[in-house]
């Protein structure tokens, strides 16, 4: 598992993978700040059905290619609309990316069942490379704060703050459920994450 899967040149994150890998064809997966690709490259192996969005239209233009059937939107999520409204996804993926005013939307299309999967860089990053503006960097449990901060409903899967190794990095991750409803139908409940 992890760094030996490699698409567009760049390894797979261990924690994308670990928390996707067994999830069954034809989920709804989120992408956000794609970029590249490298993670929707991955995932369209699975079978799975593709959003990504990224502000850089030339690299949603090369993944067009490699990734055919996903939809690709450009967008500028920090200063524009928001260009999911009213959507929501069985996975969301947010790597290497931070941008704090849209946590709660984030959060929000998830759809219940869904999965967050969020990595991204934090405080103590700034003494062994970039991003080192604090603006981009996670506070100390920040994202662990975020997610049981959203409201009731919410089950952390796992949850890691610490460094990793080549190249030396600061970061935060946490995979979470948004679980259903109490009172759903049975179809309805949990689907199980095997660990």
């Amino acid at each position: 598992m992890g760094s030996t899967a490699l698409h567009g040149g760049l390894a797979v994150s261990p924690w994308l993978e670990r928390w996707t890998r067994t999830l069954p064809a034809g989920q709804r997966v989120l992408d956000l700040a794609c970029g590249s690709g490298r993670h929707l490259r991955w995932l369209t192996v699975q079978g799975q059905r593709l959003t990504g969005v990224d502000r850089d239209a030339a690299a949603l233009a090369d993944l067009a290619s490699a990734c055919p059937q996903a939809e690709l939107i450009t967008a500028d999520i920090e200063s524009g609309p928001w260009p999911l409204e009213g959507r929501s996804f069985d996975v969301v993926i947010v790597t290497h990316y931070l941008w704090r005013p849209l946590l709660p939307t984030i959060l929000a299309c998830v759809a219940a069942n869904g999965r967050l999967i969020y990595e991204t860089f934090a405080i103590g990053n700034q003494t062994v490379g970039k991003p080192s503006n604090p603006d981009f960097l996670l506070r100390p449990g920040e994202l662990l704060d975020a997610v049981r901060g959203a409201g009731a409903g919410w089950r952390v899967l796992g949850y890691e703050d610490g460094t990793l190794e080549s190249p030396l990095r600061f970061v935060q991750r946490i995979a979470a459920v948004r679980e259903a409803e109490p009172g759903a139908s049975a179809s309805d409940q949990p689907p199980r994450y095997p660990l």
